[in-house]
């Protein structure tokens, strides 16, 4: 088990960081320049944080009360670059065996060689990494990584250098990876699919400060700030003003409009919703609730998905804005510039308290 409860300060902001990753792929969710690459080295040694407490497995990393502070090379983490810090004058044997520690140096090319086996580099060995596939130079830094027997794996961005070809087979080369490993992993992205795809439960980071850990159907379901729920897809927001709590009647602000929903709640400053989760209503549609009147700005797409563009009462620009999606089998959608209607259904809206 990973505690981190530490802070830093950097150029514009404080680094606050406060979770605990068990035995599973935790999801460090954030925007560029959140901190999510600053985490990852203050728990590995690399950064020393200003203030707190670091522990992995039952030992003290970092606990700046009782001025502890281990080197890089007694954490025993194993930490994946996103630029892989391959050797590119050596072959991908050599760049293995550097990754063993001298306490592990018995039988390392035995291990090296299970390694290789294990990560599906067989026949890659006396090659440099100019050589390899984004996927196998990734492979190697990995194998390097396992080598040395770390008690947690981290991963910064590790599918961001790859072509979209290559990443879904990566992916899985992840996931058998993860199913095998059986420890705690930390994975860093800002990529809302590798989430859903990698990740057991998911940490939001936002200007240095981190939500609560949740599961991912959670953060999917029900994100826990604003910024969460941009990053976990939700691309249509409003400030709300509540008008009945007990009804569930509330103003949209942005779209001009007043909603109701049985989720709304006493704190709520803001309502949003996924773009699949409107629908465009028909002429002789009798659905009457939450009904919004919009306008098509734009409409895009190609084969079986349409996106439209669509103003609101609110306006025409900022939050006032409605993206919908929808697939052609539904209500068909309008040309640019007609008026039409559309509806959200009141489970489908979600609050947020900031």
């Amino acid at each position: 088990m990973l505690k981190a409860n530490f802070k830093k300060q950097l150029h514009t902001f404080e680094l606050d960081i406060d979770f605990q990753a068990d035995l599973e792929v935790l999801g460090i969710l954030g925007p560029s320049g959140c901190g999510k690459s600053m985490t990852l080295k203050c728990i590995a040694g690399i950064e020393t944080p200003d203030s707190g407490y670091i522990e992995l497995d039952g030992v003290v990393l970092y606990d700046s009360a009782r001025k502890i502070n281990l080197s890089p090379q007694k954490r025993h983490v194993g930490y994946l670059f996103q630029h892989y810090a391959l050797f590119p004058t050596m072959s991908v044997e050599q760049n293995l065996l550097t990754g063993i520690r001298p306490d592990q140096a018995k039988d390392s090319r035995e291990k090296s060689k299970q390694v290789l086996q294990t990560l599906k580099l067989e026949g890659v060995e006396k090659k440099k990494p100019h050589l390899l596939s984004g996927g196998q130079r990734q492979r190697v830094a990995l194998g390097r990584i396992l080598l040395n027997s770390p008690h947690i794996l981290m991963l910064d961005e590790p599918l961001s250098a790859l072509d979209q070809f290559l990443k879904w087979r990566v992916q899985l080369d992840l996931l058998e990876l993860f199913e095998r490993w059986q420890k705690t992993v930390l994975l860093v992205t800002h990529n809302r699919e590798e989430i859903f795809q990698l990740c057991d439960s998911v940490t939001v980071l936002t200007d240095g400060k981190n939500d609560a850990k949740q599961t991912v159907t959670e953060l999917f379901s029900a994100p826990q700030s604003l910024s969460a729920g941009v990053l976990a897809g939700y691309r249509n927001f409003s400030k709300i003003e509540i008008i009945d709590l007990e009804k569930g009647l509330f103003t949209a602000l942005d779209w001009g409009v007043t909603l109701d929903s049985p989720k709304l709640t006493q704190n709520a400053l803001h309502c949003g919703a996924f773009s699949q989760s409107l629908k465009v209503l028909g002429e002789t549609d009798q659905e009457t609730q939450n009904v919004i009147p919009v306008a098509c700005l734009h409409q895009f797409g190609k084969m079986e998905n349409e996106s439209l563009v669509c103003s609101t009462p609110g306006g025409d620009t900022g939050n006032s804005i409605l993206y919908i999606e929808l697939h052609k089998g539904e209500t068909l959608p309008p040309g640019k510039s007609e008026s039409f209607h559309v509806s959200i259904p009141a489970q489908d809206l979600i609050f947020f308290n900031g």
